[in-house]
């Protein structure tokens, strides 16, 4: 072989690694974003803004609807969100198998302060209210039905005869 075509295969062979590295890694980060999306996580009494931000709570007002009794299923929604339709329906699913469970939805687009006091990045995104309107947990991302009554458990546990709620 020559020299230029020497130069040439080193020059392929160092691109193909290059993709194929570019490819896994690329692969590896979709993989973990997936397995992430519609987790629920503590959420912010939790991610807390500066004092008097008001971050740690909404109220009925910033809803524009009640507070549930015992929790709140608030969700973000987009008009062009897919996997918004299926939450929404999930979300009050769960909401009317629930005794004081309320499911509420904001059109992420029509209150840009909510979504930024919230720090709300993708939709949907759903937070679990408390009955004071503090931020139990929240999930970026369709979660499943199984996900949204653990996350639920918290706030609903009844008390039995007395004894404090489990931890």
């Amino acid at each position: 072989m020559d020299g230029t075509g020497c130069v040439l295969s080193m020059g392929v062979t160092g691109g193909l690694i290059a993709l194929a590295s570019a490819l896994t890694v690329a692969t590896l980060i979709g993989v973990a974003l997936r397995r992430r999306a519609g987790r629920f996580r503590a959420g912010p009494r939790a991610a807390a803004a500066p004092e008097g931000a008001g971050a740690g709570a909404l109220t009925e007002a910033d809803l524009g609807a009640r507070l549930g009794e015992r929790a709140t299923l608030l969700q973000f929604s987009t008009a062009f969100c897919a996997p918004c339709r299926p939450t929404r329906q999930l979300l009050a699913q769960v909401a009317g198998m629930v005794d004081g469970v309320r499911h509420v939805e904001i059109d992420a687009a029509s209150r840009p302060d909510l979504v930024r006091r919230l720090r709300i990045s993708s939709a949907p995104t759903v937070l679990v209210l408390g009955p004071d309107g503090g931020i139990v947990s929240r999930a970026a991302g369709q979660p499943r039905q199984a996900d949204v009554i653990a996350a639920l458990g918290p706030v609903i546990e009844p008390e039995v005869s007395g004894l404090p709620p489990w931890k």
